[in-house]
């Protein structure tokens, strides 16, 4: 079997919002096509722009190499070589970042066609399933343009979340920082006040995380407010601070009273070396795109095996990257939860429309997907209605 060819899809709902800090309004989808007539499909949480470019520029010498040309005529079968080889061949305008996000939405697609060549579902290739199912939270995102509106919002989804059977839910906190929502200026007792009117409206029986998006500049000044949540019985709390200051995630973490959490924007295991060992975070979060594929997430779930760590994989996309993600969690027996958001349960378009999940939500429980590949079903229509590039 060969690869003969590569089509890349930027996507953009006609609704999107750039004033929003949400990469659900875009996506990046990758299909690549075999002489066999077997397709795989990819996605990356990426610029798509950016993406489409880092596979199909073309290249001029060996050290900087086109995607699209290292893949095309290879057998997709062998993904860890195909690896190696793009990673070498675009080392110089690589290595990190857009290039690797992009390697991570090829890299899932052989793992696609991989999957359907032999009959078996992705999970199955990487090693079996280490838990029989996995407990998705429902990642919310309020509306809201004043701080009532906001938290009205958020506790009404965490109640539709309760009824639709989720044991998990994680809030998005984010009024004040780099990535304050509508523009919101809210003070950080103000934050407090908004994550205990969440914890009310779930009750004391699902967890709860937080997500601050960056908002802090350093430990000291989260913690001023953190250290107010210990009553909340938070699960984790995600991105406090930028993820590059390490050294003050290593004094989050001996000092804060939940679990810290970081990882979401990563590429390559060799970030969450630095991020785990030197930051000291508790939970990681490897997002299949990207980081850099499936190869590369399992190696982090490693790395935190070694040390002890928890695993919670990002994912902010469509069905496409969640049913993906669910085949990382089934290989990996120290996968808390997985973050799901069903159609019904968001506003975001493309995600509604353009792919279904390849697994069943049972119970507030994920059961493991049974169809060859990632199990997807993608809508070919929704896929031309919405692309731009």
């Amino acid at each position: 079997m060969k690869i003969t060819g590569i089509d890349c899809h930027v996507l953009l709902a006609p609704n999107f919002d750039p004033a929003l800090t949400s990469s659900a309004q875009d996506s990046f989808i990758v299909v690549i096509n075999t002489d066999e007539g077997i397709d795989g499909y990819g996605e990356s949480d990426v610029n798509p722009w950016i993406a489409k470019t880092c596979i199909e520029a073309p290249g001029t010498h060996t050290m900087s190499l086109s995607l699209r040309d290292i893949l095309i005529g290879a057998d997709p079968s062998d993904i860890a070589a195909l690896w190696r080889r793009m990673y070498v061949g675009t080392c110089m305008h690589g290595r990190r970042g857009a290039v690797i996000h992009a390697m991570g939405a090829l890299e899932m697609a052989l793992w696609d066609i991989k999957g359907k060549i032999e009959g078996k579902p992705v999970y199955e290739l990487l090693g079996g399933l280490t838990q029989p199912s996995i407990v998705p939270y429902a990642s919310l995102q309020p509306s809201g343009k004043s701080f009532e509106e906001y938290r009205d919002s958020l506790c009404a989804w965490a109640q539709r979340a309760k009824e639709f059977g989720f044991k998990a839910v994680k809030a998005e906190v984010t009024m004040n920082g780099p990535y304050a929502h509508s523009g919101l200026h809210e003070s950080f007792d103000r934050h407090t006040e908004v994550v205990a009117a969440v914890r009310k409206a779930l009750g004391p029986n699902i967890a709860l995380m937080v997500d601050v998006q960056y908002m802090w500049d350093d430990a000291a000044t989260a913690l001023e407010t953190v250290r107010q949540w210990k009553e909340f019985d938070l699960f984790f709390l995600e991105t406090p601070i930028w993820v590059d200051n390490l050294d003050e995630y290593a004094r989050l973490h001996d000092e804060a009273p939940m679990k810290i959490a970081s990882g979401e924007w990563l590429a390559t295991h060799w970030e969450f070396a630095e991020l785990i060992e030197r930051g000291n975070i508790d939970v990681a979060q490897p997002d299949v795109g990207r980081v850099g594929g499936f190869l590369e997430a399992k190696k982090v779930c490693d790395l935190a095996a070694k040390h002890r760590r928890i695993i919670v994989p990002h994912c902010w996309k469509t069905g496409l990257s969640v049913t993906a993600t669910a085949h990382l969690a089934f290989n990996t027996p120290h996968c808390a939860f997985i973050e799901y958001l069903p159609p019904h349960l968001c506003v975001e378009t493309l995600r509604r429309e353009l792919v279904q999940e390849g697994f069943d939500f049972v119970g507030g429980r994920i059961l493991p997907p049974n169809k060859p590949g990632l199990g997807i079903e993608l809508n070919e229509e929704v896929l031309r209605r919405y692309k731009v590039a």
